[in-house]
């Protein structure tokens, strides 16, 4: 069980002979910008949290109290098992943290303002290709292949702070290969990812994703999908629509980063080769008619 010490009594004790050493234990950037007077800052995120902690308590008998930023999550908490795990023998949390502290009326100190959160700003997002990929992932009985396809082109339009309309391209052309180690092996798969029994580039050379809508998911934390999307995927010339949950993040610089994970039926590309729904008697060459996805996307404002 948590011990915990509410904001009341740690401003008492802070005013009495006796006070604990506060740490807060949200980055140095964000301490930076607000945190209780007097207190010091040992990040929990860090490998080097227990380190500087130490370095900070170095009698294990000195009460500790630590806050994050509202009381919430689970790094206050964290931190405290750390240091009752190190031997410290008075480990307390901040009830409400840095949030509850303010909104009791107690002082906070400010050394840098902390910036803007970053917002989706309006405007046409052209993909950089050299920092976006697509990643696959093909499986049959026996093993897995994996490589990537390299992005051409594409746009994301954003008005109003909602999707407006989207289109990437991909080139066929450059598919590859990362898990075979023999140079051989490697290139044979590539040849035959590349034949007519599955992506037949040299008739269809670019693929395309046109993004279609999207949706806000409601509740989402970051580092979780916290957009729906809705898309139709261009695959041999034929288009087939799509849905997948995709993590949609704008980044200081004006930017936007995306990421999604998902899977595809392969047949209905026409994309046939040791589909054991369209073949028998495959043995070996059975290859699984599933496809994983996952997009890497950077795209950046051009106004």
């Amino acid at each position: 069980m948590t011990a915990t010490i509410s904001c009341q009594e740690l401003h008492e004790r802070l005013a009495g002979n006796d006070s604990p050493l506060v740490i807060d234990v949200l980055p140095p950037e964000v301490y930076a910008g607000r945190h209780i007077p007097g207190a010091c800052n040992a990040c929990i995120y860090e490998t080097i949290f227990l380190n500087r902690a130490i370095e900070l308590a170095p009698d294990h008998e000195k009460p500790i109290v630590l806050y994050d930023a509202s009381g919430t999550t689970m790094a206050a908490a964290t931190a405290q098992e750390k240091l009752l795990a190190a031997g410290y023998r008075s480990v307390r949390v901040l009830t409400g943290g840095l949030s509850g502290w303010a909104a009791s009326g107690y002082p906070v100190e400010t050394v840098e303002p902390l910036p803007e959160e970053p917002v989706l700003r309006d405007g046409i997002y052209r993909l950089d290709p050299s920092a976006s990929v697509l990643e696959w992932t093909g499986r049959n009985f026996n093993n897995r292949h994996y490589g990537r396809i390299p992005f051409r082109s594409g746009e994301i339009v954003i008005s109003n702070g909602e999707l407006l309309r989207g289109e990437m391209s991909l080139d066929m052309t450059g598919i590859s290969n990362l898990d075979l180690q023999d140079e051989a092996y490697r290139q044979m798969l590539v040849r035959h990812l590349k034949s007519d029994d599955f992506f037949n580039v040299d008739r269809y050379p670019v693929a395309a994703i046109a993004i279609t809508g999207w949706q806000p998911i409601a509740a989402a934390t970051p580092g979780t999908p916290d957009h729906y999307v809705q898309a139709e995927l261009t695959i041999k010339g034929i288009t087939r629509p799509i849905a997948f949950p995709a993590a949609v993040a704008p980044q200081e610089d004006g930017s936007l980063k995306a990421h999604a994970t998902f899977d595809i039926d392969r047949t209905k590309w026409n994309i046939c080769y040791g589909s054991g729904k369209l073949f028998e008697k495959l043995g070996m060459h059975l290859v699984h008619d599933r496809i994983d996805i996952e997009l890497f996307i950077v795209a950046r404002n051009s106004g």
